[in-house]
């Protein structure tokens, strides 16, 4: 099991405590472009699926983390996964 692996399974039995960092080190896992142009929200972009704005306050709600794993199965259902 990799470290990214790790890091999904945990988020999905504790979605609260995560940082943006977090989600990032995912991002680059995955492909996923993000960005912060200077506002309060970072957002996660994939080709072909909807965008995805989470608020970069500490810590994330854990609604946020489940739409970010979404996002992922979302990218590994395509076969574009790590």
């Amino acid at each position: 099991m990799t470290r990214a692996e790790k890091i999904i399974a945990r988020m999905h039995n504790n979605p609260r405590d995560w940082r943006i960092a977090d989600l990032t080190a995912l991002a680059d896992r995955y492909g996923i472009d993000y960005r912060q142009p200077g506002t309060s929200h970072v957002t996660f972009s994939y080709p072909g699926l909807t965008p995805l704005s989470v608020p970069a306050h500490k810590p994330i709600k854990p609604v946020y983390i489940q739409l970010f794993l979404e996002l992922l199965q979302q990218i590994e259902d395509q076969g574009n996964g790590p």
